[in-house]
């Protein structure tokens, strides 16, 4: 078996576990621990996905988004109700990037900042949509003449 599990950093593991559980309903698998109450990692999951959050160790090099001021990477979370675990991450203390409205290429898609610097896709499935009109409709959002049939093929 093969599988990608994301790792992320946060200044506590154990206070983000439980954000996470709150706010997107991700159920601790395990916790190593350390003295004077702090927790070098946690293992969730949301749905399916194993999520590993560690915590921030600075001497060590390890940083969270916010200490280094930001992420260029974003999770997401596909659902079959992304209105009700969108209403649930507002309400856990996410902060909204882009609203959760239809998209182009099929989905009910928004996307969240966490209190930690992660940001978060939630999305839904709503249509399905043929790959050169997703092509067409992204070349036309940003001002670039359509090529192609929407491959991603390299």
């Amino acid at each position: 078996m093969i599988t990608v599990s994301p790792h992320i950093v946060v200044p506590n593991a154990g206070e983000a576990s439980t954000w996470y559980a709150r706010a997107f309903g991700a159920q601790e698998i395990s916790r190593v621990p350390l003295p004077g109450d702090r927790v070098m990692s946690v293992e969730v999951r949301i749905g399916e996905s194993a999520i590993h959050i560690g915590s921030e160790f600075p001497a060590a090099g390890i940083l969270s988004p916010r200490s280094i001021g930001g992420t260029a990477t974003v999770l997401q979370i596909s659902t079959e109700d992304a209105k009700v675990l969108w209403s649930q991450a507002l309400d856990a203390g996410a902060e909204e990037r882009h609203p959760l409205a239809e998209q182009f290429w099929g989905e009910l898609h928004g996307q969240l900042s966490d209190p930690f610097g992660h940001r978060w896709n939630v999305a839904q499935k709503i249509r399905d949509v043929p790959p050169d009109e997703i092509a067409a409709a992204a070349a036309e959002m940003f001002g670039q003449p359509a090529t192609g049939s929407g491959s991603t093929d390299g």
